[in-house]
């Protein structure tokens, strides 16, 4: 009789790739997965981090746990000479806590070191880096202080004789390093309760004139002088470097927790069987079904879709830094436009996906010991912070406008906004063997994105020809603007994936596996986006339903490698706290040993039977 643990361990056996060799592939090569194995085995083997009775802590028990995280966690870093920023997000992964001093080094540091001036470096990143201090980064709402923090850099008005110089960063104390009491004036705390983040102290601030030296204004970029004299920065967004790095993060991050959310689902639906096929056989998996490989093998190629542009992402961002910091700031709009987009996109869409694979786990997605719901709720506020999702739509939105109507700007990774598409232009798929062709995929979705931009700026103009002015005019456009950026931030996505993919070294049946994994990521988008695909005739009806037959096609040529696809996202046990999603399949061992640890199973009769409900069976009404 077949069980949990047997049938994942044939899922294995079924696999036609070796894993290892994709694990090498997602971590940037065989010398990192191996110093992620050992990042990784110094939290798994240290029993601070253990998570076994996590889900039953009060907020106030698991932020003072995540505490205790944070300050063993410096002290490894100590121990162990860790600087580097992938070292410390690989932790932080396997870690799977949202830390109270997780700014410190997201946003604290990199805004000290992008923004100070070789004096203000000197001087504060030495208290930085050694934990004299803890800080982080206060913008306009509530929410980056609280219980934790001593320092912050404040993003706030620039007044000099009652003249405003717009947002500039100033270091300002918030607790005494004696007694961690508020400082003179500063008035701060939690915020309370939120749908995720319970460890985490995000708070409130306020300051009553609170003086600061002028020195604590960073002066990299702008300065203000002894004698009040301001001098502007060459580019006001040169003060953005740390946002647009978290933003690039947060683009590793949709990746990270969709594949997350993934392999938890994924694993449960090959052990978890229902309903026989035909009398007296055994129950089917539930991978088995159709309908949950629909729900489920999008989200794998999602996630390993957002793992490719996240690299992007993160190599895109120290090369174009690089040249900022040189003084060469025409890369500064085009890293702008491509996080802001890329930040969006992905963050919706791993949240709509993560929620996709806790339904798909059933009732027991519901539990917390699933841990999906846990990656759902801590993920969810990816999409408003460090930029509400549709204002940075609409900022990728405008500067693709500025690209498609002023050539000169455009850098070579928008150029394909610069072609205009000859009227009657057409697909040229022409049977189903051809959707499976990556040039004719990414040549859809160029398409697409081409004809919304060029919709977006023709849209604008007539607002502005009928004597709308500009601003109302822009207001009017905003539908037209998100969908422009939604639709270049999916050919973006596309375009990338079977690029990278094309160049990867592995073998045979890996890279078939992996194109195949880019189709179903396409064929989605376009059954998903139907309208915008079919709306000038360049897709046509016959065509569409090529596309919707392809796509159970490519879910059968998968289905052997699910397993596979998932275990090489190599997450250990820790890192996912999921019973439904451990390595070894042991589901419902776990569940039950799980539920029984339960607070209120702590007496066989429960308090309030005595106070409440043992008066009502025994009363006469």
């Amino acid at each position: 009789m077949a069980s949990p643990v047997s049938d994942l361990q044939n899922e294995r056996r079924k696999c036609s790739f070796n894993v290892a060799e994709l694990t090498d592939i997602i971590n940037g090569g065989r010398k990192r997965t191996e110093r992620r194995n050992f990042l990784e085995s110094i939290i798994v083997n240290d029993p601070t981090f253990n998570k076994d009775d996590t889900y039953f802590m009060s907020r106030e028990e698991q932020y003072s746990a995540a505490m205790k995280k944070s300050v063993r966690l410096v002290q490894i870093l100590k121990e162990h000479n860790i600087d580097n920023h992938d070292d410390y997000q690989t932790m932080l992964s396997v870690i799977n806590d949202n830390l109270p001093i997780a700014l410190h080094n997201s946003m604290w540091k990199p805004t000290i070191r992008d923004q100070g001036t070789d004096e203000q470096r000197n001087k504060w990143l030495p208290l930085t880096e050694n934990y004299k201090l803890i800080g982080t980064y206060a913008q306009t709402e509530l929410g980056h202080v609280g219980k934790s923090s001593t320092h912050a850099v404040v993003m706030a008005q620039l007044y000099i004789k009652n003249q405003c110089y717009g947002l500039h960063s100033f270091i300002v104390q918030l607790r005494s390093l004696k007694d961690h009491t508020p400082m003179a004036g500063i008035t701060v705390g939690d915020i309370g309760n939120k749908v995720g983040y319970e460890s985490n102290d995000n708070g409130f601030l306020a300051m009553d004139n609170v003086r600061i030296p002028r020195d604590q204004m960073l002066m990299r970029y702008a300065q203000v002088y002894p004698d009040g004299t301001y001098r502007k920065p060459a580019n006001p967004r040169l003060t953005y470097g740390a946002m647009v790095l978290v933003r690039a993060t947060i683009v590793f991050g949709s990746a990270t927790n969709l594949a997350k959310a993934a392999t938890i689902a994924v694993r449960y639906s090959c052990v978890r069987r229902q309903t026989e096929a035909k009398p007296g056989e055994s129950e089917l998996q539930v991978m088995d079904y159709v309908t949950q490989q629909h729900k489920l093998v999008p989200q794998v190629a999602t996630a390993y879709a957002f793992a490719w542009i996240a690299r992007y992402m993160m190599d895109t961002y120290h090369a174009l830094f690089a040249e900022i910091q040189s003084g060469h700031l025409g890369a500064l709009q085009e890293l702008h436009g491509i996080s802001s987009g890329l930040k969006a996109f992905t963050a919706e869409t791993s949240v709509a996906g993560i929620e996709v694979c806790r339904r798909a786990c059933g009732g027991h997605g519901y539990s917390a010991s699933s841990g999906i719901v846990t990656i759902y709720k801590n993920w969810l506020p990816s999409c408003t912070y460090e930029g509400e999702n549709t204002v940075l739509y609409l900022q990728t939105a405008r500067f693709l406008l500025k690209c498609y109507k002023q050539p000169s700007v455009t850098p070579a990774s928008m150029s394909y906004i610069l072609i205009k598409p000859l009227p009657g232009s057409r697909w040229g798929v022409k049977s189903a063997e051809d959707l499976m062709k990556p040039i004719l995929l990414v040549e859809a979705f160029e398409h697409r994105a081409q004809k919304k931009i060029a919709d977006a700026s023709r849209f604008l103009e007539n607002q502005i020809s009928q004597g709308v002015d500009t601003s109302e005019a822009m207001n009017r456009s905003g539908i037209e603007f998100v969908r422009c950026a939604k639709a270049h931030c999916h050919y973006f996505i596309v375009r990338n994936f079977f690029q990278k993919t094309a160049l990867i070294k592995c073998s045979k049946e890996l890279k078939e596996i992996l194109i195949t994994l880019g189709v179903v990521f396409a064929l989605n988008g376009i059954v998903d986006n139907s309208g915008e695909f079919l709306e000038d005739g360049f897709v046509n009806g016959a065509q569409m339903e090529l596309v919707r037959d392809r796509i159970p096609y490519c879910y059968k040529r998968l289905r052997p490698n699910l397993v596979g696809l998932v275990d090489a996202f190599a997450f250990v046990d820790l890192a996912l706290n999921s019973a439904l999603g451990s390595f070894d399949g042991d589901v419902y061992n776990r569940l039950y040993n799980w539920a029984k640890r339960a607070p209120l199973n702590k007496t066989e009769v429960h308090s309030s039977y005595h106070k409440y409900l043992k008066p009502l069976l025994q009363s006469k009404i």
